[in-house]
């Protein structure tokens, strides 16, 4: 799933307070075994019960593949596989919400109408070759953007806003009131539990707005958020050293515990 170049994505400088360094990542360290995804058998089945017992997604779920992606790796194609999205034609329209990186709105819970009787679309591409993709051809009276999220896919684990397919679609459910359409277009993958994880808690807080303007809001809370407790840790790193006392190399000199000292001290 392409990043984002309307108000939640950064190429359009909504996130300031990031200016000087990329937006928070996870750090590849908390990388958990679930999402380091395996290359599939071809002579075995991806699933070990049927697909036909499991929650039925019951609004249209769709993508404009541009074969991009390695198809053993790629979201989109699983998901075409397991019969859980359809496949259009570039210069098919979509009449639901199209995720899309032209998009100007932020996906919210005022989408849910739409959903219900359109359905949810993605375009899958690479990140590299924006470029390449007829967005003309493939426009839609609904393009949404997502807010901010972190990757969990083992691709960009991670890395805010590049989310592939599944999880785009995941969270677009989510955000919009069908958390167990989100929840089963993932549990066919080994790291999409990761995706629940990491990102639950800003879902629920996305989840609670009306419109896109209170998804920019909430948006920006968040980020002001991360940016404090990055500043905290910062602060915290700079004045401990492993063992949580303080650096002795930072410690005071007498000149300095002087020159520190309220007025009222030195008079």
């Amino acid at each position: 799933m392409p990043k984002p170049k309307g108000k939640a994505g950064p190429s359009k400088g909504h996130n300031k307070i990031f200016k000087r360094r990329p937006a928070p990542r996870l750090k590849d360290d908390y990388i958990p075994e679930s999402a380091i995804d395996k290359e599939p058998d071809d002579d075995e089945p991806e699933d070990d019960e049927s697909t036909g017992s499991r929650l039925k997604v019951d609004v249209p779920v769709a993508m404009w593949d541009f074969g991009h992606c390695d198809p053993k790796r790629c979201s989109g194609k699983k998901l075409a596989r397991l019969g859980l999205i359809r496949e259009l034609r570039v210069g098919n329209r979509f009449r639901g919400i199209v995720l899309s990186p032209k998009g100007r709105d932020i996906v919210s819970p005022a989408d849910r109408d739409i959903i219900s009787s359109g359905g949810l679309a993605v375009i899958e591409c690479s990140w590299a070759r924006l470029d390449e993709v007829p967005f003309g051809k493939i426009s839609s009276p609904h393009e949404r953007i997502l807010p901010y999220l972190l990757a969990t896919n083992p691709v960009n684990y991670g890395k805010p806003w590049k989310l592939n397919c599944v999880e785009a679609l995941a969270a677009a459910f989510y955000i919009t009131g069908y958390e167990d359409y989100g929840r089963r277009l993932l549990q066919d993958f080994g790291w999409g539990d990761s995706f629940w994880k990491v990102n639950l808690h800003f879902l629920e807080k996305y989840k609670t707005c009306k419109d896109t303007e209170d998804m920019e809001k909430i948006q920006d809370e968040i980020m002001m958020q991360l940016e404090q407790d990055y500043k905290q840790a910062r602060e915290k790193e700079d004045g401990e050293d492993d063992w949580g006392l303080p650096n002795p190399n930072r410690m005071p000199t007498s000149e300095e515990e002087n020159d520190s000292e309220p007025d009222e001290a030195r008079k």
